[in-house]
């Protein structure tokens, strides 16, 4: 939990989860818009602003338990031409997003194990946190469960094998995943943290080598 974290960490680390927050939700509008629903960019969330993206209780949730979330971006699959596959799409657009910035900071990461340029240790730490904190979102978002973003991108194919299971998801999946969530904070067993990190691991290794 960040509560635990030296203040210094802090300072690194809140900046870099609210600019990862907010990527992830513009390229949700972004996507959308470019398909051909103008309803995020009506709403004012073509934007990186923070103040665009960020919910309230979401935010305090970041301070105080080092978890949290930003407001989703509206869509109307309405606008959209091929609506269930557009959906898809423009849900994947969130964990794509922040994987593109983790390749960003790994290839500067790598860049600097090569040169054998050292930059500093905050500046350091704020590269290994940028690259660790957008795989965990991007890892995160992409399970299965309502609302997350994997609930959109795996939801056609769980309703075709196993409709009563999706079902039972999109319905329960918000209970469930607040209960994991809580379990992780105020127990030292993290369900999340143990299915996550091997995913976390392989994409650290692969866009950093670390």
């Amino acid at each position: 939990m960040l509560i635990r974290l030296p203040i210094e960490v802090l300072i690194i680390l809140l900046p870099i989860l609210v600019f990862s927050l907010c990527f992830h939700e513009f390229s949700h509008g972004y996507i959308a818009y470019k398909l051909g629903d103008p309803t995020a960019e009506r709403n004012g969330r073509l934007t990186l602003n923070p103040l665009a993206h960020l919910d309230p209780v979401g935010s305090l949730m970041i301070l105080f338990v080092g978890f949290g979330w930003a407001k989703p971006v509206p869509v109307n699959p309405v606008n959209f031409r091929n609506p269930r596959v557009d959906m898809m799409k423009v849900a994947f657009a969130g964990p794509a997003s922040n994987l593109l910035l983790a390749f960003i900071g790994g290839t500067l990461m790598r860049f600097l194990n090569y040169t054998q340029v050292f930059p500093g240790e905050s500046l350091l730490k704020a590269i290994y946190f940028f690259i660790f904190i957008n795989i965990a979102l991007a890892v995160f978002n992409m399970i299965p469960i309502a609302p997350l973003d994997g609930s959109q991108i795996f939801g056609n194919y769980i309703s075709k094998t196993n409709p009563e299971l999706a079902w039972k998801m999109q319905m329960y999946g918000p209970k469930i995943l607040m209960v994991i969530i809580l379990i992780g904070i105020l127990t030292p067993f993290s369900l999340l943290g143990t299915v996550m990190m091997p995913f976390i691991k392989f994409f650290m290794f692969l866009f950093a080598g670390l």
